[in-house]
């Protein structure tokens, strides 16, 4: 049977260099991947170039740098300076990730834990 198969991956023909006008990266501090981003309800140029469109589109809630870089088909790092521009023009916001928990955050829970177990 000659069915259909399944859909492979059109690989895209600019290539990231193009994309990010040469950069390898920002002016700025890059965004860690598992930063947030979201867009601003700042009105955005027509003359963004497509990539910085579409990031735009799919950043109406909050989205992480790798989740942005799934959702366009493009390389974190691409991503990354692409985020990096839009963050400059005023056109996304960031929230940096959450810092992992330190030891003294674990024993003040272990002491409300404690604490309400002498409760009960």
């Amino acid at each position: 049977m000659n069915g259909p198969g399944p859909q492979e991956p059109k690989a895209s023909a600019i290539r990231p260099y193009v994309i990010t006008r040469g950069r390898a990266a920002s002016d700025t501090e890059a965004l860690a991947w598992e930063s947030l981003v979201m867009a601003t309800d700042a009105p955005f140029p027509a003359s963004l170039q497509p990539e910085h469109q579409t990031i735009l589109a799919h950043c109406q809630g909050l989205l992480s740098v790798a989740e942005v870089a799934a959702h366009i088909g493009q390389p974190p790092s691409v991503v990354q300076v692409l985020l990096c521009d839009l963050l400059e023009w005023g056109l996304i916001v960031t929230r940096p990730p959450v810092p992992p928990a330190e030891h003294t955050d674990v024993t003040m829970l272990r002491k409300v834990l404690h604490g309400l177990e002498s409760r009960l």
